[in-house]
């Protein structure tokens, strides 16, 4: 389950990264336990694995322990401790129904700066009505067990994201199958095209629709999201969602293919107006 600690993900981009100072400082574990007191080798090698949280003092004793003159990594490094201690974040009212993915992905946006979406076969999450959601959450659940109520609670109010006073700039590319799907009815489609339309307006979103009958493209690889990060580009994720389980990418290399493969779906996909204007006029179909 999401826990209050922060997110997973972040916490293997750290220990990452710390890891990776130490080792270019030509430091052993048990040289850095020597020389601070307060990090024990087991302590030191959970950090790195991710499977630990630290403090962001600790941080920077052990910037400094490894002599680190990247002012930039050393700020964005304390802010990721700092994140990562954070306590009463408002999804943790609904841990109960929140698993460890989604619980990543949440954490995640509340600091992530952009975001690039790719998708097949529905409307992403951050742009969807109440209703298109409860759709899509009931047939996509294939646990009993799921409160789809609360999960459209979680799905609304992770929108705000989208609002706030550094609202986060989103681009979605959405398959122009998604705008034509039945999802929940007419009424229910001509609701969410409407939202849709609306959101485009908003200075921090563009959305794009790949057309049907565009030709082979990048976007048949499947759905994806790219998270990008004010701290630094190579601390950008991206996750491919899954079935029964998320595959988040991390390694900087990685995520650069993806952003590459982004770019190249967006240049396949109709401008803005010509997608505003196909919106528009299949919600227009439905009503």
């Amino acid at each position: 389950m999401a826990g209050a600690a922060g997110p997973t993900v972040r916490r293997r981009q750290l220990g990452a990264e710390l890891r990776r100072k130490r080792e270019e400082a030509g430091l052993s574990h048990d040289d850095v336990s020597e020389s601070l007191n307060s990090m024990s080798q087991p302590k030191l090698s959970r950090i790195e694995n991710g499977r630990g949280a630290i403090k962001a003092d600790d941080v920077k004793r052990l910037l400094a322990l490894y002599r680190c003159e990247d002012h930039e990594l050393i700020s964005a490094l304390v802010d990721l401790a700092k994140r990562g201690a954070q306590r009463g974040m408002w999804w943790q009212s609904y841990s109960a129904h929140i698993g460890e993915p989604l619980g990543n992905l949440i954490a995640l946006e509340t600091s992530a700066a952009s975001m690039r979406s790719y998708e097949c076969f529905f409307i992403p999450g951050l742009l969807q009505t109440p209703a298109y959601a409860r759709e899509i959450i009931r047939k996509l659940s294939i646990r009993r067990e799921v409160n789809v109520e609360a999960l459209v609670d979680v799905r609304m109010a992770r929108q705000s994201a989208l609002t706030r006073s550094e609202p986060l700039a989103l681009w979605a590319v959405i398959h122009e199958a998604a705008i034509r799907s039945g999802v929940g009815g007419p009424n229910v489609m001509a609701e969410q095209l409407g939202r849709l339309a609306d959101r485009a307006s908003q200075p921090n979103i563009n959305i794009q629709i790949m057309p049907i009958g565009a030709p082979a493209h990048h976007g048949m690889g499947g759905a994806f999201t790219i998270l990008g990060f004010p701290q630094r580009q190579d601390l950008d994720v991206v996750l491919v969602e899954g079935t029964l389980s998320d595959l988040w990418v991390e390694d900087a290399a990685d995520v650069e293919l993806y952003a590459a493969k982004f770019d190249a779906i967006r240049a396949d996909a109709l401008g803005l107006d010509d997608s505003l204007a196909l919106i528009t006029e299949q919600r227009d179909k439905l009503t």
